[in-house]
């Protein structure tokens, strides 16, 4: 009698698609907490991507200010840390110890799942210098800083915009796609433009209705 075939064998963690790495962040008790000190273990040069992927998941709570002020910051401390040339990301302990719950996740991964499954198809490891040549992955982290900083601000309506420009950067880190990076580069940057000539715009009418009704 023949003995079964053997299981085809697993990808490791630092070759798994980015789908399977939310579904096995996403197994376990659904009040667990999945703390940030221990989702980018093992994922190598991904580890950027996937913190940067949990860090940007408050920006899509849906109550003014809060999920700017926890993101904000995640992602200005992600973005300086490839700006100055870290290969792998570091957090302060106390940050470390905090995360969502796992039900959080299942909520996330249920809701980028259709999405998610059209990205793989498309995307895949290429182009690595625009990820790993040191003045690339600086560039990226130095739009990341700003992005951060834009998302700390108190700017109504941006934190979609700005949460669904991370999760772009965070897909390019994960897949290891320097196109998806060339892509998230571009649209980063018009979305800055727009946001600051909008910006601007609304600060010069604030200006000059301030004056009507001073004179």
């Amino acid at each position: 009698m023949s003995s079964p075939p053997d299981p085809p064998p697993r990808r490791p963690v630092e070759e798994a698609g980015t789908r399977a790495l939310l579904d096995a962040f996403a197994m376990g008790d659904p009040d667990d907490t999945l703390r940030l000190g221990d989702v980018f273990a093992g994922l190598g040069k991904r580890s950027f991507g996937m913190l940067l992927f949990i860090a940007t998941l408050p920006s899509f709570i849906p109550i003014p200010g809060m999920g700017g002020a926890i993101s904000g910051p995640l992602v200005i401390l992600i973005g300086a840390q490839l700006l100055v040339g870290l290969r792998t990301p570091w957090l302060p302990a106390f940050v470390a110890r905090r995360g969502p719950s796992r039900a959080l996740m299942v909520r996330f991964r249920n809701l980028l799942s259709p999405w998610l499954g059209r990205l793989e198809r498309v995307v895949r490891p290429r182009a690595a210098g625009v990820l790993d040549h040191r003045l690339a992955s600086a560039f990226t982290g130095l739009l990341l800083v700003l992005l951060g900083v834009l998302l700390s601000l108190p700017i109504p309506f941006t934190n979609f915009l700005f949460g669904a420009l991370m999760l772009l950067f965070a897909f390019a880190l994960l897949e290891r796609d320097g196109r998806l990076m060339l892509v998230a580069w571009a649209a980063a940057l018009l979305a800055m433009g727009a946001v600051g000539g909008l910006s601007g715009g609304i600060a010069a009418l604030v200006a000059e209705t301030l004056a009507r009704f001073r004179s």
